[in-house]
C-alpha cells in the first residue's frame, strides 16, 4: 500500500495561484463581511433587495464562467483570462466606498462577479493542467487553503478597522483595494503557464462540437451537474448567514469575526480534505460535506443564542473544506483534458445561475415566514443532493 503523507511537493504554479487567491480573498472578504449589514443598516435595503443583489451578481458571473472556460480550452491559454478577471474585480472595489444607494452596490457586486466569472474556470483548469492526476485533490485543496487564509484575514482586518475607526464602513472598503492590486502583480509576474501539448481543437461552443458535447463529457459528468443543481437551489448567498448572526444578537462590528471563524476552519480543513479525496475517494468526502451542510443549516434555523452562532460558522467552514476541492477534482476526473475549461465553466454556470432563485427564495421566506424557513429549505435541498450523488456511481480517476 502506498504511503499516505500530509506533505506533497507542489508545482510553483499551484503555490502562486494560491497566493493570488489569498490576496484577492483578503480584499473581497473585507467588503463581503460588512456588505449585507451596510446595505440594510446604512443604505436601508430590505431582505429581498439583498437577495436580488446577490442573486443577480452571481448569476451574471456564472454565465461568463462558461464562456471563459470554453474560450480557454480553444485558445489553450488560461493565464491571460485569469489576469483579466482578477484585474476587473480589483478595479471595481472603490464603488462600494462611494455607494449612496443599493444600485451602487449592485453595480459593484456585478463588476466583481463578472471578474470572478472570467477567471474561475480558466484558473481551475490551470490547476488541473499543472498538477499530476495523483495529486489533483491535494492541489485544489492547497490552493483553497491559501485562498481561505485570505478569506479569514479579510474579515479580521475589517473587524480591527471597524473597531479602531468607529464602524467606518467606507474606510474599510477603501483599504480593501490594496491587496486586490497585489494579486494582479503576483499573477502577471509569478506564473508561467505550462505549454499546451494538445493539437488545436474546434471551439467548444461551435455547433460541430456542441452537438457532441453531451457524449464527450459523459453521463457521470451530467449526473454531477444534476447534483450541483439540486444542492445549489437551496444554497442561497452567504449574506443570509451574516444577517442571521446579526438577527440573534451579534453586534455589527463583530460580524466579520464570524467569517474569520468560518474561513479559519475552511483553511485548516481544505488541504487535508483534498488529500483524503485522493486517498479514499472524492464521492465519500463530498457526500459528508453535503450532509454536514444540512446539519449546520438546521442549526441556523433553530439557533437559540449568539454563542451557538460561532459553532455553526465553524461547522460551515468544515463543510466548505470537505466539499469545494472534492467537487472540483471530481469534475476534472470525469472529463477529457481538452474540455476541462468548458466543464468547469458549465458547472459554475449551473451553480451560480441557481443562486438567483435560491437567494430570492431565501429572502422571500425570511421576510414572509422567518429565518427558520430559509435555512430549513436549504437543508432539505442538501440532503436530496447527497442522495442523488450516492446513486450516481461516480468514480475518481487517478491516471
Amino acid at each position: 500500500m502506498a504511503k499516505f503523507s500530509l506533505v506533497q511537493k507542489m508545482p510553483r504554479t499551484i503555490w502562486v495561484l494560491g497566493l493570488v487567491s489569498l490576496c484577492t480573498d483578503t480584499s473581497t472578504k473585507m467588503i463581503q463581511a460588512l456588505l449585507p449589514i451596510f446595505l440594510v443598516s446604512v443604505l436601508g435595503a430590505s431582505w429581498v433587495t439583498v437577495g436580488w443583489i446577490e442573486g443577480i451578481a452571481e448569476a451574471t458571473a456564472s454565465i461568463l464562467k462558461l464562456f471563459s472556460g470554453s474560450f480557454s480550452d480553444y485558445w489553450q491559454r488560461r493565464k491571460e483570462l485569469a489576469i483579466a478577471g482578477y484585474g476587473l474585480s480589483a478595479l471595481v472595489n472603490p464603488i462600494f466606498a462611494l455607494a449612496t444607494s443599493p444600485v451602487w452596490v449592485l453595480a459593484g457586486r456585478w463588476g466583481d462577479r463578472i471578474g470572478k466569472g472570467i477567471r474561475v474556470a480558466p484558473r481551475n483548469a490551470l490547476v488541473a493542467d499543472s498538477a499530476t492526476p495523483e495529486q489533483r485533490g491535494a492541489a485544489y485543496g492547497l490552493r483553497q487553503s491559501l485562498d481561505t487564509i485570505g478569506a479569514f484575514s479579510g474579515p479580521l482586518i475589517a473587524l480591527v478597522l471597524m473597531a479602531v475607526f468607529n464602524e467606518n464602513f467606507r474606510l474599510v472598503f477603501w483599504v480593501a483595494t490594496v491587496p486586490g492590486l497585489g494579486a494582479i502583480a503576483l499573477l502577471i509576474f509569478g506564473i508561467q503557464e505550462p505549454p499546451s501539448k494538445r493539437p488545436p481543437k474546434p471551439h467548444p461552443l461551435c455547433w460541430s462540437v456542441l452537438k457532441t458535447l453531451p457524449t464527450q463529457l459523459g453521463k457521470p459528468y451530467w449526473m454531477l451537474l444534476l447534483v450541483a443543481l439540486i444542492f445549489s437551489l437551496g444554497n442561497s448567498s452567504d449574506a443570509f448567514l451574516l444577517l442571521r448572526a446579526q438577527d440573534v444578537g451579534i453586534a455589527p462590528a463583530f460580524i466579520p469575526l464570524t467569517m474569520v471563524v468560518m474561513n479559519m476552519v475552511y483553511g485548516i480543513s481544505a488541504y487535508p480534505a483534498g488529500l483524503l479525496s485522493d486517498r479514499l475517494g472524492r464521492v465519500g468526502v463530498l457526500v459528508t460535506g453535503l450532509l454536514l451542510y444540512a446539519v449546520v443549516y438546521i442549526g441556523f434555523a433553530i439557533v437559540p443564542s449568539p454563542l451557538f452562532i460561532w459553532v455553526l460558522f465553524g461547522g460551515y467552514g468544515l463543510y466548505l473544506g470537505l466539499s469545494q476541492g472534492a467537487l472540483l477534482a471530481l469534475v476534472a476526473d470525469q472529463v477529457p483534458t481538452h474540455l476541462r475549461g468548458t466543464a468547469f465553466g458549465l458547472i459554475n454556470l449551473v451553480i451560480g445561475t441557481a443562486l438567483l432563485p435560491a437567494s430570492l427564495l431565501a429572502g422571500g421566506l425570511w421576510q414572509w415566514i422567518g429565518p427558520a424557513a430559509t435555512f430549513g429549505v436549504g437543508s432539505g435541498f442538501a440532503v436530496l443532493g447527497a442522495i442523488v450523488l450516492l446513486g450516481a456511481n461516480l468514480s475518481s480517476k487517478q491516471s
